[in-house]
């Protein structure tokens, strides 16, 4: 193996990171995120998110940092990354797994909560339908997602489209997206752990 494919990955990475660091557009729709998270939490709502593979783990990623901690201690934030195994396989099996995520998100999501879909490619089609059944539920709907946003770009209230074609590309931007809000949302609502 040579070192030469991990300066090469690590080179792309940056070009993408740069890119997008000086794109006003994309910084904003990262900070209509990070608002509408604030937002929600304000008026003691809960944040769902959902998508596959990679993506469920960053969606997990996501909860965890809110339930949790992302740099130092306070009060745990409403956050649940759908999907749970034993759900999965009972709903996947019965209505199938383009259902997994609407079917939890209708018994647990009340009007006025957040889903935030993560889709690389933006045509995940059980994110699509957790799309539709949050704006039936009275939730607000947000994407991360990439190459040109897809259909979900069209049904979300919002976006960050990542605007490339390699998923692992894609991907570890959404994951300095998931950072970056987490981070404006303590600032915003636990200032007392940035002093």
């Amino acid at each position: 193996m040579s070192i030469t494919l991990f300066r090469q990955n690590f080179a792309e990475s940056r070009a993408l990171l740069d890119r997008l660091s000086t794109d006003e557009s994309f910084a904003q729709s990262c900070e209509v995120l990070a608002c509408e998270v604030i937002e929600l939490y304000r008026r003691g709502g809960n944040l769902f998110v959902c998508g596959n593979g990679g993506s469920h783990c960053d969606a997990m990623h996501f909860a965890e940092e809110l339930t949790g901690r992302f740099r130092k201690n306070r009060r745990s934030l409403g956050a649940l990354a759908l999907g749970d195994p034993s759900h999965m396989t009972c709903v996947g099996n019965d209505f199938g797994f383009d259902h997994v995520f609407a079917r939890q998100l209708e018994g647990l999501a009340r009007k006025g909560d957040l889903l935030v879909g993560i889709s690389t490619s933006g045509g995940s089609r059980n994110v699509i339908l957790a799309v539709e059944k949050a704006k039936g539920l009275g939730l607000h709907t947000f994407g991360l997602l990439g190459r040109d946003g897809g259909r979900l770009r069209t049904l979300v209230d919002g976006a960050v489209i990542v605007p490339a074609d390699m998923t692992d590309r894609i991907q570890e931007i959404h994951i300095q997206v998931i950072h970056s809000v987490i981070e404006a949302c303590e600032r915003a609502l636990f200032p007392e752990n940035y002093t």
